[in-house]
């Protein structure tokens, strides 16, 4: 009789959720259709939902690692600025906030430059592909390809909703979509069809849209997913280098360079709870309940923000043990990074006295190479968002070969330098964000106060034009 009552219970309790589920979906407020940008509209139809995407402008949490605060990642690591000499990079690195500030914080950027005519540089309109739905937006009123190939100014009056619902939700029925063109076409070189996946597989997917490492192809700068033979560091490696890419030249080695943007995605699917099925969302999008309503927590912030309703749906510990399991992952694999940021900025200055002194290139080579496949390591496990949670094993993995072949770039630097009459090398100071910039040449001042001009004469002007047009909403 007890387990009747039970029973009873729980099924008269699903039946008022998917009642009240039914009746919300039912009873929209507005009709949302084709790729609506304004995410405030599709609010009003899913207030909780959208009241948890609005908390993705909180900047309040910080775990020993990682959170969703500022942070000036150049300042905390000096090295990183000699690393990408000669790349934007080395102008303004700051650790990512949440999709809120997506618009913001690409305009903000030294990385974007100052662009004032819709042809200015430096940055193509390919920079915007994750930042907004007024992309998909844009592609299909522009074409995909003439998307690409458009410059990043150009369209600073029409990309101006920050990352939101269009750009993971059918609006008619609500279910996840893809939104981006570069993910199905990396499936499709791999011979699948996109179409065909699991709505867990989708609970990946979306996020894989723009969590993954990616190149600007061609002179059109089209988006690519560089996993034709796979998803490995290896794999991609040896992509780039059969199609004789590089992303620049370093201004100090000279050694071609391959940026890596930020694996997430191939990270996880290498991981313990990737290949146990889980999805990005379980961990970072959990589950809430409100009345009959079970819905998505949209703020999308670290797990350990949360651990009562992310990790320990599955582990049966403590928060302070399960607390310490990350740290623990994460502690090993930086402290091997630090390493690496150590030797591999030294190499590169060592590459630039061995230039200095008279070294050819056929001497130089073997040691180019090196430094790029070890920063290639590097930067491939250190650009990913959580990737040493994510898959611990695979990323010290990588990090351990970076440091042998930057090991292996010095011996064979020293080598060159010491042909060449060399004995003794002064490192220069690098111990601060500000000498690292300018032992690579940058005039931060005049970068700073342009970018401060920009944003006060242009921005206001892209955002007026923007709420006149009702791109953007009257606020």
């Amino acid at each position: 009789m007890v387990a009747v009552f039970v029973l009873g219970i729980l099924a008269a309790s699903i039946t008022e959720r998917r009642a009240e589920i039914a009746t919300l979906f039912n009873n929209k407020k507005v009709e949302i259709a084709g790729i609506e940008p304004h995410n405030e509209l599709w609010g009003t139809n899913y207030p909780r939902e959208y009241a948890t995407w609005k908390k993705t402008a909180d900047m309040d949490f910080r775990s020993k690692h990682l959170g969703n605060m500022p942070e000036d990642v150049l300042e905390s690591r000096p090295e990183m600025v000699v690393l990408w000499a000669g790349y934007a990079f080395a102008q303004d690195y700051s650790a990512p906030r949440g999709h809120a500030y997506a618009i913001e914080d690409i305009r903000s950027t030294l990385r974007t430059g100052t662009p004032v005519a819709d042809g200015d540089g430096p940055q193509p309109a390919t920079c915007w592909t994750c930042k907004s739905p007024d992309v998909p937006r844009m592609m299909q009123e522009m074409g995909i390809e003439n998307f690409y190939k458009d410059k990043w100014g150009a369209l600073g009056d029409e990309v101006v909703n920050p990352i939101g619902c269009a750009d993971c939700h059918d609006p008619q029925t609500m279910n996840l979509t893809i939104t981006r063109p570069a993910l199905v076409e990396a499936f499709e070189r791999q011979g699948k069809n996109i179409a065909e996946a699991t709505p867990q597989e989708m609970r990946n997917l979306v996020c894989a849209q723009c969590h993954v490492e990616y190149y600007f192809q061609g002179d059109g700068k089209y988006l690519t997913f560089p996993w034709d033979g796979g998803f490995t560091v290896e794999d991609m490696e040896k992509y780039y280098d059969e199609a004789d890419y590089a992303d620049w030249t370093h201004a100090v080695s000279r050694a071609p360079m391959l940026k890596a943007q930020h694996p997430d995605y191939e990270l996880f699917m290498m991981g313990t709870h990737g290949q146990r099925g889980l999805g990005c969302a379980d961990c970072h999008m959990p589950y809430k309940s409100e009345g009959g309503i079970k819905y998505s927590d949209h703020q999308i912030v670290s797990p350990l923000k949360n651990i009562a309703n992310t990790c320990q749906t599955c582990h049966r510990d403590s928060e302070e043990n399960l607390r310490k399991y990350v740290y623990e992952y994460q502690d090993k694999a930086l402290e091997i990074r630090d390493r690496i940021e150590t030797e591999l900025s030294k190499a590169h200055i060592l590459a630039k006295t061995a230039w200095d002194n008279g070294a050819n290139e056929a001497q130089m080579a073997a040691s180019l190479q090196l430094l790029r496949q070890a920063q290639w390591r590097w930067d491939f496990a250190v650009a990913s968002h959580g990737g040493s949670f994510h898959a611990p094993v695979e990323t010290q993995r990588i990090l351990a070969h970076s440091l042998d072949r930057t090991l292996q770039a010095q011996l064979e630097l020293q080598k060159v330098l010491f042909a060449n009459g060399v004995t003794d090398v002064n490192l220069p100071d690098i111990s601060t964000k500000s000498k690292a910039q300018e032992y690579i040449g940058l005039d931060m001042k005049t970068l700073h106060d342009k970018k401060d001009n920009w944003k006060q004469t242009v921005v206001p002007k892209w955002v007026e034009k923007a709420k006149g047009n009702g791109r953007l909403a009257m606020k």
